[in-house]
Formats: C-alpha cells, sequence, structure tokens
C-alpha cells in the first residue's frame, strides 16, 4: 500500500515540473529568439519481489520476473532550437538569423554568451549591443550621423554619412553554431553559454556550414506553439488530478486497514 503512496507522490512532482515548463513557454511566447524547452522523464527502479528463475524442465516456472514499479523521475529538459517565424520590424538594426546560427555577446565580465536574438541598438559610443547593453562580436561601431545602415545576408555590414554618395564597411557579423545546440545552458536575458555537453563553438560566416543568412530588418519570434502547450497543460492537469486520487484512495484503505479489529 506505501508503494502506490510513494509512486503517486512520484507522478505528482513530475507533472508539477512539467506544468513549471509549459508555463515558462507560455510565458516567453512574445519573447523574440525564445526556444521551447520539454521536460523528459524516466521510470524509477522497479521493486523485484521475485525474480525470473531458469526453466524448469519439469515445468511450474514462472516465465517472468514480479516487479512492482516505483514511479518516474525527472531526465532532463530538452530546448528545441527550431526556425521561428521571421516578423518584419523595419528597424535596420533588427536583424534575424535564417539558419542554425547565433551571435556571439561579449557580456560585462568579459565572457561569453550566445543569442538568438537579433534586436540590437547603438549604444553612446556607437557600438552594436544587445537591450542589456553588452557588446556584439566582433564589435562593429557605426559612424556618428550615420543615415543608413546596411547588413548583408553574409554578415557584412556597410554604414552611409552624410556628404558621402558611397557607403562604407564598418565590420563584419560572424555567427557561432554547436555540435549539440540542446546542451547550451540558458543563462537569462535571451543568452546561452556553452558547456561540455553543447561542445566547442564553430566559428562560422553567414551563409556557411548551415549557419544560416542574417535577414534585417527583421525578428525572429519564439518557436512556441501556444496551442499545443494548451494542449500539454490539459494532460498535465488530467494526470495530477488521477494521481491525486491515487494518494486518496491508498490512504482510504490504509484507513480501512488500521481499524480492522
Amino acid at each position: 500500500m506505501l508503494r502506490s503512496l510513494y509512486t503517486a507522490a512520484t507522478g505528482m512532482e513530475a507533472q508539477q515540473l512539467q506544468l513549471d515548463t509549459i508555463a515558462n513557454n507560455l510565458a516567453n511566447t512574445g519573447t523574440t529568439g525564445f526556444k521551447a524547452v520539454r521536460a523528459e522523464f524516466a521510470d524509477l527502479l522497479s521493486d523485484t519481489l521475485r525474480g525470473s528463475l531458469a526453466p524448469d524442465p519439469r515445468g511450474g516456472t514462472p516465465p517472468s520476473p514480479l516487479q512492482v514499479g516505483l514511479g518516474v523521475q525527472t531526465g532532463t529538459t530538452t530546448r528545441f532550437f527550431t526556425q521561428g517565424n521571421l516578423v518584419a520590424t523595419q528597424n535596420q538594426l533588427d536583424l534575424a538569423i535564417q539558419g542554425n546560427g547565433f551571435f556571439r555577446i561579449q557580456r560585462f565580465d568579459g565572457s561569453w554568451a550566445y543569442t538568438r536574438a537579433g534586436n540590437f541598438r547603438v549604444d553612446a559610443t556607437g557600438r552594436l549591443v544587445d537591450q542589456a547593453g553588452e557588446v556584439l562580436d566582433p564589435g562593429i561601431t557605426i559612424p556618428p550621423n550615420t543615415t543608413q545602415v546596411t547588413v548583408q545576408p553574409d554578415g557584412t555590414v556597410f554604414a552611409t554619412v552624410p556628404g558621402s554618395t558611397k557607403s562604407q564597411q564598418v565590420g563584419v557579423i560572424q555567427l557561432h553554431t554547436f555540435p549539440n545546440p540542446s546542451g547550451l545552458e540558458a543563462v537569462g536575458g535571451n543568452l546561452y553559454v556553452e558547456t561540455e555537453g553543447s561542445g566547442q563553438e564553430i566559428i562560422l560566416r553567414p551563409g556557411d556550414q548551415g549557419a544560416g543568412t542574417i535577414n534585417q530588418g527583421y525578428l525572429e519570434n519564439s518557436n512556441v506553439q501556444a496551442v499545443n502547450e494548451m494542449i500539454n497543460m490539459i494532460n498535465v492537469q488530467r494526470a495530477y488530478e488521477l494521481n491525486s486520487k491515487v494518494v486518496q484512495t491508498s490512504d482510504q484503505m490504509l484507513q480501512r486497514l488500521t481499524s480492522l479489529r
């Protein structure tokens, strides 16, 4: 009887984690470059009441062991880096990647982080920075009084200044890919950091080896499918209710057992 209480408790805990994941996905349906996450689960080691025995020529040997499962455990959370929809913004500093690459950001502490969010701005010194003010790498500085910034699909950046009929090249944006992008660690602010699980970054020119091309004047939407998440949430609610029902039933059976004389 106690096994059912413990097993149902693990099921309720798993569904709570699943709901936490769904809530985070839904909260970020409007977050630029956000990638949906799914919780993965595995069954717990079963309690073996009787092992499997070798066949007896005379018969009478149970053909399979007697085991009782002990519930569920959390395996991992998997982030899906599928392409989100590109939305036109008409902002010349908004950049979207059509492909698998990431922009590299130099954080305030000097470390590297990676992002799919291309809503860049110019800081007081003319450098391209993200929404938190951290610098895009390689660094690109837009000259003062620039009237037009043009970013080619291959990452080449041109700036047009007053009094000049020809734009000047001010830098080249690089993209970065990983052998296993699902192994990247999310650190908030639309940023990821490299881990042993992700493998070492591969530095590429936009358009090379699946890194993707850059689309100026677009942003990549979150790849969360709100309808699917709502369906998953209903399934989680039902599973949680069923597990809680198991707890109630086991408790009633224990009460009946303790009332016996």
